[in-house]
């Protein structure tokens, strides 16, 4: 194994000796959040966790058109332009099982997710995260337990004889699925169903016993996490923040299961203080996503404001103007996640804290609209006045010096204050 991830793999022994460390998995495919992960990671000298998706990435190209050698590749011409030693780069795959393709016969979207799963193994991911809860269509619903983990299992067989095949490191992996909905919830937050411990202990037990029957015993003992539902959730415009007193039994029940930490899915928008108790409390991988492009967004938004004072040209269109048009045109990845009246919609479209505006950044209208928006602020430093009137959140870093007041290092700023925090409370 490399470098980071055997201190990865260690995870759980950390915890056990006392360390109450962590590490934040981001969760991104935008090259701008990429550029300040591994940026960020180079100037603190640690470890970067970053995870592809199924949907986003996979055999046959995923939303993003990348295959996952070519999603490998993308992250390490970031991290050569970033001086970011590969050797301290970790990645991995997040819901690797058949959720692409869970309109499919059983038979056929596992053979889909297996296809999935080599290609990350033999990409050399090392981390993996087996997700086969769904059902498919000739399935009951839900799904028998032990069907999940002979399923994952099934997945975990592919991934190993992909090394085996083309040699590498022998990945870690990640089990366990009850987790909030991809990207937040749907419905009004009023409360959250923390993990049963009997039913994170069932997990993992019935995981062991599927790996065992498939000759998996060696690949189990590198199962290092199990994702469980803290009681984080995050919603349109709402936060469900962690509250210990509310997870005392799940975390006392850690110690009955010292190969595991706990993997925490939906920590975006997190208090700091929750994001450290968190971790203290043994979810020591933290995953990250819409808040880093949400980030990006309120940084881009402000520049649109800035570039109109700076750089007003009535041929432009402001960038608002411009994802609003897009966003209308394709209406798939927000409309069903936004509910309510035209001009709530409106509103969520632009500022939900689910961010579904994330999936229109790689749409060729918004990458001209957005380049256009760039050329026009060129390398100038943009004054103080500005940046304190529309990017605020920046004006105590560009003061200090700590973030340069141009455009581009403006956005990659505003996503390095959410790293900041997860570096603060995973002590990176």
């Amino acid at each position: 194994m490399s470098a980071a991830t055997q201190r990865f793999a260690s995870i759980a022994a950390k915890r056990a000796a006392g360390e109450k460390g962590g590490i934040a998995s981001i969760c991104s495919a935008h090259p701008m959040v990429i550029e300040a992960t591994l940026r960020h990671g180079a100037a603190r000298g640690s470890d970067v966790l970053i995870e592809a998706t199924c949907n986003q990435v996979n055999h046959e190209g995923g939303y993003t058109g990348m295959k996952p050698a070519g999603f490998r590749s993308f992250v390490e011409g970031h991290a050569q332009n970033a001086s970011f030693p590969l050797d301290r780069l970790i990645l991995g795959g997040d819901h690797l099982g058949p959720n692409p393709w869970k309109h499919l016969p059983a038979a056929d979207a596992m053979k889909q997710a297996a296809d999935m799963i080599d290609a990350y193994a033999g990409a050399g991911f090392t981390k993996l995260h087996l997700d086969t809860s769904m059902a498919c269509a000739d399935d009951p619903a839900p799904l028998a337990d032990e069907t999940i983990a002979a399923r994952a299992a099934a997945l975990a067989a592919v991934a190993e004889a992909a090394v085996e095949r083309i040699g590498g490191e022998k990945p870690v992996y990640i089990i366990g699925t009850e987790v909030p909905v991809p990207g937040g919830a749907l419905e009004a937050l009023d409360h959250m169903h923390v993990t049963e411990p009997d039913d994170a202990l069932r997990t993992v037990e019935i995981h062991r016993q599927a790996f065992s029957r498939a000759g998996l015993d060696a690949a189990f003992a590198r199962a290092v996490g199990v994702v469980v539902q803290p009681g984080v959730e995050f919603g349109n415009a709402e936060i469900i923040a962690y509250a210990p007193e509310k997870a005392t039994e799940l975390v006392a029940m850690l110690g009955r299961i010292p190969q595991f930490v706990f993997e925490a899915h939906s920590t975006d928008y997190q208090p700091n203080e929750a994001l450290g108790a968190l971790v203290r409390d043994g979810f020591a991988i933290l995953k990250v996503g819409p808040w880093l492009t949400f980030a990006l967004r309120e940084a881009l938004y402000g520049l649109s404001h800035i570039a109109d004072v700076l750089a007003p040209d009535p041929s432009r269109e402001n960038l608002p103007a411009a994802m609003e048009r897009i966003m209308l045109a394709s209406p798939d990845n927000w409309r069903k996640y936004y509910p309510g009246t035209p001009d709530e919609q409106r509103v969520e479209r632009h500022f939900s804290f689910s961010d579904r505006i994330r999936y229109y950044w790689p749409a060729p209208d918004a990458q001209r609209a957005t380049q256009t928006l760039l050329e026009a602020l060129g390398d100038r430093e943009i004054p103080r006045t500005l940046i304190g009137q529309y990017l605020g959140q920046l004006d105590a870093a560009v003061a200090a010096g700590r973030v340069k007041p141009t455009a581009h290092e403006l956005l990659i700023g505003s996503i390095t204050r959410v790293l900041d925090i997860y570096a603060g409370a995973t002590r990176q």
